[in-house]
């Protein structure tokens, strides 16, 4: 039976094209909120680092009534590194909102999720969004969708897609871009016109798959999905139907959503999604069954993670003095459970008892997590991040990516030598905006890490890349990453602005005075290629004739930030980040120098 008063649908994109906006203005006309209500902008991104950062990082979910029909809506992130996130929220759904910008057209990641909405036969509608942004070409953009519907095997159902022109920011959309419009009513009539309301059994047995696991103080874990069959009411027992076991739990709580909020009920029919309380021991992947009819849903495939890094307890001389957490218990179990919800995680235990190695869809998916937990009070070591290396028929594959770039004209040059010599494939090239060009290399995953802050600084802040996992090949060879060495602090003390001219001479600074140090710590990179201890702690001797005041006419030049991105880009592999609370510290993984140049001499005599 179908339930005709509901749909539901996920918002879809690649990063920064608009999603979390067009919820915004859904929310707005809806009459979810009051008149006199303040809301803030993407009011979807709830977590500080989402609001921060600008992106969504976690899928989210709302609903809005138009009509008497209850539309749900999945807000979900349009960045590579969160993928695993869309793939399981597309389970809940019928059908999806396909965002293009107007000026950016199709990106890596609108193919990516596209390719995984149409492979689960979801409904599409295109909105072509940005429409008033300077440069926007809305009917070249329409003719790469229908393209890339067709590179990806799309049938002729899912061809005929209506086609929405939007302006999420202003909050209009209309039919055709001749119309007049000042509202974006026309999406939520073409939502319950195009996309088809549940084909579930309202009257079977309950059953649910779990897509999503939140947490509340009070009420404990919370599964999230979609009713598939039946109805789930507060109070019943239930079978939770796992890849292995089933456990027998029951219902404590039942929540719906309306707008943002969410409501508590007694029951609830298929085709809804819902939230249940009560199960400790529910994870995503799991199916609720009725006790009496035991059924598991199959759960769909998440692509696995591409790169790796190493988290260790800070062995550091200030390691225990900036964070709350910093044992190899409180960080093993932190993340042991951040499984339970990010499903493209993955965490090994490795020889140490203080080590753990966790694998990642990308640089930003671990950095997220890092972030995350130093706002909670942990202080930890992370290395360089290290793609994944497979096997396969006896050859050694490495994970490949689609990188695109637009860049201005005078940096072509220079973006597709840096490229080349980091293994870059060039395979497409393109006019984009005035001045600008659209370049699409294949290059190695191990090419891009350390590259994305050396290539702002090539395109003067200009340039934007975007990157997309494609496949694993034969492993490329060796690839050059830094090319410049680092100064190293000599010995432990607090940073003199006297010590810090002198160490300028020799390259940039990445402290300024009065920073603590310590033996092995990273200060700075020098302007050659290998690696100098220098001593930052050194004072001007005083005489006669010279007063330690002197020190106030020389001149620092302000030291570079390094932000977590930055910090895990940069290192080396015989390098390490600290990270506490507090502060981002570099530093050698062996501190002390005589054993570093002694370990140095060995291996090139090795040579």
């Amino acid at each position: 039976m179908i339930n005709e008063k509901i749909r539901n649908v996920a918002i879809i994109a690649h990063v920064d094209h608009g999603k979390t906006t067009l919820v915004d203005s859904l929310l707005k006309q809806s009459g979810t909120f009051r008149t006199n209500e303040q809301v803030e902008e993407r009011v979807m991104d709830s977590n500080d680092i989402e609001k921060e950062r600008g992106i969504t990082i976690l899928a989210k979910n709302t609903s809005v009534m138009y009509n008497d029909i209850k539309i749900n809506i999945v807000d979900t992130p349009g960045h590579a590194d969160f993928g695993g996130e869309v793939e399981r929220v597309l389970k809940m759904v019928d059908g999806v909102l396909l965002l293009v910008d107007a000026f950016e057209g199709a990106m890596p990641q609108t193919r990516e999720v596209l390719k995984k909405s149409l492979a689960m036969n979801l409904k599409p509608i295109v909105v072509i969004n940005k429409i008033d942004r300077p440069g926007a070409n809305p009917a070249k953009v329409i003719d790469e969708v229908i393209e890339l519907f067709i590179d990806l095997g799309a049938n002729d159902e899912q061809l005929d897609f209506p086609i929405i022109y939007a302006s999420a920011k202003n909050g209009i959309a209309k039919m055709s871009l001749d119309e007049e419009s000042d509202n974006v009513r026309c999406i939520f009539e073409t939502i319950i016109n195009t996309i088809p309301a549940p084909n579930c059994e309202i009257d079977g047995d309950a059953q649910m798959l779990v897509s999503n696991i939140d947490y509340d103080d009070y009420l404990g874990r919370i599964g999230i999905g979609r009713i598939e069959r039946g109805t789930i009411k507060a109070g019943m027992p239930i079978m939770i139907c796992k890849a292995d076991k089933n456990i027998q739990g029951k219902v404590a709580k039942l929540f719906t959503y309306t707008g943002l909020k969410k409501t508590e009920v007694e029951e609830a029919t298929a085709g809804d999604i819902v939230e249940v309380s009560g199960m400790a021991e529910v994870h995503i992947g799991d199916t609720l069954c009725d006790i009496n009819h035991i059924e598991k849903i199959p759960f769909v495939d998440i692509d696995e993670p591409t790169v790796s890094m190493t988290f260790s307890v800070n062995n550091g001389p200030l390691a225990g003095r900036e964070g709350q957490f910093v044992t190899s218990r409180h960080i093993r179990d932190r993340l042991f459970k951040e499984l339970e919800r990010n499903v493209s995680l993955r965490v090994r235990e490795t020889d140490s008892a203080d080590s753990f190695e966790v694998c990642g869809r990308g640089e930003l998916h671990l950095s997220v997590l890092i972030e995350t937990m130093r706002r909670e009070g942990f202080e930890l070591l992370v290395s360089r991040p290290k793609v994944i290396i497979k096997e396969i028929d006896g050859v050694k594959c490495e994970p490949m990516e689609i990188l695109v770039v637009n860049i201005p004209d005078d940096s072509i040059g220079t973006v597709i030598e840096k490229l080349g010599r980091r293994k870059g494939e060039m395979i497409n090239m393109e006019p984009a905006e005035a001045g600008h060009t659209k370049i699409e290399f294949k290059i190695p995953a191990r090419g891009i890490i350390g590259y994305r802050t050396e290539f702002l600084t090539d395109t003067k802040g200009e340039g934007t890349m975007n990157t997309m996992f494609d496949s694993y090949e034969p492993y490329k060879g060796e690839i050059m990453s830094r090319t410049r060495g680092v100064l190293v602090a000599f010995e432990a003390g607090t940073s003199v602005t006297y010590g810090l001219y002198n160490a300028q001479e020799r390259g940039d600074l990445f402290i300024g005075a009065g920073v603590e140090v310590y033996e092995g710590m990273i200060v700075g990179l020098n302007a050659r290629n290998e690696d100098i201890s220098i001593n930052v702690c050194k004072e001007k001797h005083l005489t006669n004739t010279r007063a330690s005041g002197s020190d106030d006419a020389l001149r620092l030049v302000p030291p570079i930030q390094m932000s977590l991105e930055k910090a895990i880009e940069f290192i080396a592999d015989d390098e390490l980040v600290e990270i506490t609370p507090k502060n981002i510290r570099l530093r050698k993984k062996i501190l002390d120098s005589k054993t570093r140049e002694r370990l140095a001499a060995r291996a090139k005599k090795e040579q």
